[in-house]
């Protein structure tokens, strides 16, 4: 069986809403943007601090390959594992004839077709943002962890529910969501597939960490509030956009302000 049709099941409302999403939508000019760079650009400068030679590299999630291809250009042994096939071939006419690269269909919750202990580097970049069964979270999250070698790194991205509220009411949607019962009494939203996005509080992350056989080395908010504010950031001169992210920097690991941040990073180590 496809490991894609493993995605097709209940879990997500009519069989292929994440895959519909990405046909769509336009990944591959996402992090393009003033106000959605720090994203990658955060993400990238943690993962630089792990990065030695010869260290073999798995994306699961990889997208259109922001990461993997950039990783595959320094010269590292990259393997990208994606879902959505419209992705796939937006990331192979990316890839050079020099890129030590290997593209593949799969899903982030059977990684089966990979050993134990096979990678130093491990990014699950996406696919916590659109797993919505505690059961699925833990098996992604598992099957990175499985295939990390001993004191590999493991890299988890998840979407903020308390920004995301802000933006509910900033972008006139919260009462939508109210009337469809989509946020609970304490505003955390109602955990629903036909929302494609799952979204998280460093609570909910921590609650599915608490066992696993790891070591957190660092809590990221990767962006802060630039998504909230696009219309403004996206208009920065790059000289302010320069002085942005060196003010970004003073703050993303700081626990009274990684809540503000719309996407979180996990950093944490495979124990021995």
């Amino acid at each position: 069986m496809k490991l894609s049709n493993l995605f097709k099941k209940k879990s997500v409302s009519g069989g292929n809403s994440v895959v519909d999403f990405y046909n769509r939508y336009n990944e591959d000019g996402r992090l393009l943007r003033k106000s959605r760079m720090p994203e990658y650009l955060t993400t990238m400068q943690y993962i630089e601090k792990y990065l030695f030679p010869g260290a073999k590299i798995i994306e699961i999630g990889a997208g259109t390959g922001r990461y993997s291809v950039a990783l595959a250009e320094k010269g590292y042994d990259v393997t990208a594992v994606e879902l959505v096939e419209h992705n796939i071939e937006i990331m192979k006419k990316k890839v050079k004839p020099y890129h030590d690269i290997k593209i593949m269909q799969g899903n982030a919750r059977d990684l089966s077709v990979f050993e134990n202990n096979s990678f130093d580097i491990v990014l699950l970049l996406g696919p916590m943002y659109h797993l919505f069964e505690d059961a699925d979270k833990h098996r992604a999250l598992d099957e990175a962890i499985r295939i990390a070698k001993p004191d590999g790194i493991i890299f988890a991205s998840y979407c903020n529910n308390d920004t995301s509220m802000y933006k509910f009411f900033y972008n006139g949607r919260v009462l939508q969501y109210l009337e469809k019962g989509l946020i609970k009494e304490d505003y955390h939203t109602a955990s629903v597939p036909e929302e494609i996005f799952e979204l998280y509080r460093k609570s909910d992350i921590d609650e599915l960490m608490k066992d696993k056989n790891t070591t957190r080395l660092h809590f990221v908010g990767v962006d802060m509030l630039s998504y909230l504010f696009d219309d403004r950031f996206d208009k920065l001169t790059d000289r302010e956009f320069e002085e942005y992210m060196k003010f970004l920097s003073n703050l993303r690991e700081r626990e009274d302000c990684v809540g503000m941040s719309i996407h979180m990073l996990d950093i944490f180590r495979k124990n021995q």
